[in-house]
């Protein structure tokens, strides 16, 4: 008997996490290759926007753009949605009472990382709440929420009560992720040096990053710095021994320029240990860039054997290391682990996850 999965693509025109919108986007093109027989995908979309994902058999526009339709959603308010099997890559999603035994409908959410909750001064107050909202919504609503690593199946139970409705499906990183034949041109227009390490979000975590940078004689490059970030982490470089001019502080980029920032890099430092799907460590993975990682279950989960796992004090001589003797194996490793991640596989669990429900 066939079916018809209606995904939530909220963030097609009005984006507000680069890295959820384009995995999300990659999922549905995974549903869409992976649909079992007689199944379709449906793509839920704010007003104002249009889908152009091949495959999809049908749109259900509703009368909301996405602010007002967030705004709308926190209150329960979902007048005009439907029912039936309804995916949301994302907290953003219809969450109100409905029947999964009689009327067949069901709900559910993806949460990505539990910022909101660990660490709120990173975000907006308004950010905070909406996502701390959505998730109370979702303890009560949900049929399911997905969490893309064990480590946060377990501490999502810390903030919300939900029981054995947590389920885990990794992320993966951008479908066709790859180095640009024009990569070199487009470090040139970065201004990157020749020579350097990368690190990315996470501000207030970033000292080792920048010890390592100092204890190897490399220059760092901090990718997806919020706005008017750059001073305090420049001093913070300074504060850690390195010159400010060794810092080069670089805001959202496209995956192309992300490529080709990983691509010149010695080593990628994965110093967070909140609970987050590391998103830039899964693309230096595929591009088999050596990768020091602080150990944290999120980096024991997404990262595994693919990377150095550290002890936070020891990221500077793992560094030296891994630009030096472990070079080669480092390399290795990562292009051996990228192997497990594809949004294909992630779909198929996701078709799985809907049919047990």
């Amino acid at each position: 008997m066939g079916a018809e999965l209606r995904v939530v693509l909220d963030q097609l025109a009005s984006v507000v996490d680069i890295d959820e919108a384009r995995a999300a986007r990659d999922l549905v093109a995974g549903l869409v290759e992976t649909a079992p027989t007689d199944c379709t995908v449906q793509a839920i979309i704010p007003s104002g926007t249009s889908v152009g994902i091949p495959g999809v058999a049908s749109e259900h526009t509703l009368g909301l753009r996405r602010r007002e339709l967030a705004a709308s959603w926190q209150l329960g308010l979902v007048s005009g949605v439907g029912g039936g099997l309804i995916h949301a890559p994302s907290l953003m999603a219809p969450l109100v009472k409905h029947d999964r035994v009689h009327d067949h409908d069901q709900t559910v959410v993806t949460v990505w990382d539990l910022s909101a909750w660990e660490a709120p001064g990173t975000l907006s107050k308004s950010t905070v709440a909406w996502q701390r909202g959505m998730l109370r919504r979702a303890a009560k609503h949900a049929d399911a929420v997905v969490v893309p690593s064990h480590e946060m199946a377990e501490r999502i139970g810390e903030f919300a009560k939900l029981g054995d409705r947590v389920r885990v499906i990794a992320g993966a990183p951008p479908t066709g992720f790859a180095v640009p034949t024009d990569a070199s041109w487009r470090r040139g227009e970065l201004a990157l040096p020749s020579q350097y390490l990368v690190l990315s979000r996470a501000a207030d975590e970033l000292e080792q990053g920048f010890r390592a940078a100092a204890a190897s004689d490399l220059d760092v490059v901090v990718m997806d710095a919020a706005d008017g970030a750059e001073p305090g982490l420049a001093e913070a470089a300074s504060a850690a021994g390195l010159p400010e001019r060794r810092a080069h502080i670089r805001g959202t980029l496209s995956a192309e320029d992300r490529a080709a920032v990983l691509d010149g890099a010695s080593v990628f430092v994965a110093t967070s240990s909140r609970s987050a799907w590391p998103w830039r460590a899964m693309e230096a993975l595929t591009l088999g860039v050596p990768i020091v990682a602080a150990d944290s279950g999120s980096h024991r989960d997404a990262i595994a054997e693919g990377g150095a796992l550290v002890a936070p004090d020891e990221i500077p001589d793992a560094v030296v290391d891994a630009v030096g003797a472990g070079e080669r194996r480092l390399r290795v490793l990562a292009s051996d682990r990228a192997k497990a991640f594809s949004w294909s596989s992630s779909a198929e669990r996701v078709w799985a996850l809907h049919a047990d429900l």
